[in-house]
């Protein structure tokens, strides 16, 4: 399998989100498709486990085509319905493809085609135009530990690889309808952005622009999603610098992971309120290919100085 770096929803979202399963009630029926039919994308994602998708069936959707493999016990068809609702937010916040010349621009990006997924800034690991976005929902944690080789599962209710979805099943299972929906969406945003495949954007960066789309539609407070910032900013404890990539592991004494996602998505949320969607865009793009001060000067005006100073009081204003 072919997968350059995977992200996921961090421990401390998981906490937030979950609970007992949500009842789907009656829902309208979403087709069923034919995996052989479904274009080359679905074809050799497929083909790369044969085992595990033999005897699979696969769901249509708008957006997206979900495919589930035998024995799974999650709703293909919810899991449709809930994607491509998250997936029209995704377009909407990714916006247009760069103009030719401009970084990012990818040869052969212009091509367009069928309903599904907008071109992505850099064009590389999603979806070819046309094409709808892949979600694979495997029977199991096992399974899904397979697919995503040799990137760890553990923790996860979903990942992103280069150019489709992974659902772990288990974990997914536990998550509330909210929950379902910011996993969702948090992990389709990072297929347009590119996130797989780039080595510069900050870690805190891609992780807060794709929680600050996961989070944007969903009914959850502020200080039940960001629960143990909060504590820590109620205790006076703000944070002094923006997360390094090694707090999203856990891996540092007394971990900090939830706290590391949080801490970015707030990020991403404070540049939006202040300076808009199209600004926060900008930014992730320029941070692509420019380091964090340019980046921060190019889009916002700002220096690392100011913008920290306005992102703590942010912080206090939002979580005291």
């Amino acid at each position: 399998m072919r997968v350059v770096g995977l992200w996921a929803v961090g421990a401390g979202l998981l906490v937030a989100l979950t609970g007992p399963p949500g009842t789907h009630g009656e829902r309208a029926a979403v087709p069923a498709a034919n995996p052989a039919r479904e274009g080359s994308l679905l074809e050799r994602v497929l083909a790369e486990h044969p085992v595990i998708w033999r005897d699979a069936r696969v769901v249509r959707g708008q957006e997206v085509v979900v495919a589930g493999a035998a024995g799974t016990a999650l709703d293909l068809g919810d899991i449709a319905r809930r994607a491509d609702h998250a997936a029209r937010t995704v377009r909407r916040i990714v916006g247009p493809r760069p103009s030719a010349g401009e970084p990012g621009r990818t040869p052969g990006a212009e091509r367009s085609g069928g309903p599904a997924w907008p071109a992505a800034w850099r064009g590389a690991g999603v979806a070819p135009a046309g094409e709808p976005v892949v979600i694979l929902v495997p029977a199991s944690t096992e399974q899904a530990a397979t697919l995503a080789a040799p990137a760890a599962v553990g923790g996860m209710a979903a990942l992103a690889g280069t150019d489709h979805v992974i659902v772990e099943p288990r974990a997914f299972a536990m998550l509330t309808e909210a929950g379902r929906d910011v996993v969702l969406a948090h992990e389709l945003t990072h297929l347009p952005m590119g996130a797989a495949t780039d080595g510069r954007t900050p870690k805190w960066l891609i992780e807060g622009f794709a929680d600050y789309a996961g989070y944007l539609n969903a009914d959850i407070p502020v200080r039940a999603a960001a629960a143990e910032l909060a504590t820590e900013v109620r205790a006076g404890r703000v944070p002094t610098a923006l997360p390094a990539p090694e707090d999203f592991s856990g891996t540092r004494p007394g971990g900090g992971a939830a706290r590391a996602y949080e801490q970015a998505w707030l990020a991403c949320r404070y540049i939006a309120q202040r300076y808009g969607e199209t600004r926060l865009r900008d930014f992730y793009r320029a941070a692509s290919h420019d380091d964090l001060d340019t980046a921060l000067t190019s889009t916002l005006g700002l220096t690392r100085e100011s913008f920290m100073t306005a992102w703590r009081a942010y912080l206090r204003t939002e979580l005291s």
